[in-house]
């Protein structure tokens, strides 16, 4: 089997399980890399003794840190299972690198209206749709018009990390910008039907089974790029959702002009919301939920950013005051 169809085969695999464009491309390139350093050898001649021997060599050579030593091995698995179909011996005894649990970083509420005041629309109502709703980055960017209940004040996260639907809080004080985003919305989606576009990136094979729901307005992204681009699937013009990198880039430069020293992202929006949750009295467990956690030991972490130097304990120091 040459190396051109093995990751044919990979791809054709990815999507068959409906696996996102990010995993496929992360995939595609580890086991590349994979392949690779052993010399163009087919995996199917390799096993666990190559696999420790890559891994190794990321960790020492590379340096990678352990989410990515752990993402080239999770990519090297599922071409061996999914893909070859091979069950591999001794594969547990690879060792794997521990990640570290570090107490997030998270923004007081001073700063978060601090960085609000410094970014422009609809950088803004993202950041405030991260932060209010505690939404990752690109659960934001993925948000459909269909998803966003103003009577319900409810936010449905489709196919969220670990491909989980869940239901979130939407702030009463973002549903005027929202109906804005809406109505601009509307406004590019018919001027793209007008055009003889119109057509949105639909999830799975709802564009098959479903196919005039390609074009509804209901499926749009609320956060409709300015451009039509073509869509690397189907090859069609299309609407897609703005760049993750143009948010990242806005947020960074409003942590710069709000003068803030903390090495803070997009995601310590959705760190915040869950440590003041937690502050205002919130029980954990509804805190998971709203985040979306599967075991409540990953929401716990946030109980770490309460409390203050040592459990709460008083400093000795303070007596001197």
């Amino acid at each position: 089997m040459s190396q051109i169809r093995l990751m044919d085969r990979v791809r054709n695999t990815l999507r068959a399980l409906h696996y996102s464009r990010k995993t496929e491309k992360s995939y595609y390139y580890w086991i590349r890399f994979f392949v690779r350093f052993h010399r163009m050898r087919h995996p199917a001649d390799m096993g666990a003794r190559e696999i420790s021997e890559f891994l190794t060599w990321l960790a020492v050579h590379r340096r990678v840190s352990a989410a990515t030593q752990n993402q080239a091995f999770n990519a090297i698995l599922f071409m061996y299972r999914k893909v070859l179909d091979l069950q591999l011996d001794q594969i547990d005894n690879v060792i794997r690198a521990k990640r570290s649990r570090r107490i997030p970083v998270v923004f007081t509420r001073h700063e978060v209206a601090a960085i609000l005041q410094h970014l422009n629309q609809p950088y803004r109502l993202m950041a405030a749709l991260m932060y209010g709703s505690g939404l990752r980055m690109m659960e934001v960017l993925r948000l459909r018009l269909k998803d966003v209940d103003i009577d319900r004040r409810a936010i449905l996260v489709r196919e969220g990390k670990g491909n989980k639907d869940r239901v979130t809080v939407l702030p009463d004080l973002l549903i005027p910008d929202i109906e804005r985003a809406s109505r601009r919305v509307a406004a590019l989606h018919q001027l793209d039907i007008d055009g003889g576009y119109g057509e949105v990136q639909m999830p799975y094979a709802l564009a098959r089974k479903y196919p005039s729901q390609a074009r509804s307005l209901h499926w749009q992204f609320l956060f409709a790029a300015n451009q039509l681009s073509v869509d690397p699937v189907s090859g069609k013009k299309k609407r897609h959702h703005v760049y993750e990198s143009s948010l990242q880039r806005a947020v960074k430069a409003a942590l710069r002009a709000a003068n803030i020293h903390k090495p803070g992202s997009c995601h310590t929006f959705r760190h915040s919301f869950a440590t003041h949750l937690l502050e205002d009295g919130y029980d954990i467990r509804t805190v998971q939920d709203l985040l979306g956690h599967k075991d409540v030991k990953t929401t716990q972490i946030y109980t770490h950013v309460l409390n203050r130097g040592g459990n709460a304990v008083r400093s000795p120091l303070q007596a001197l005051a």
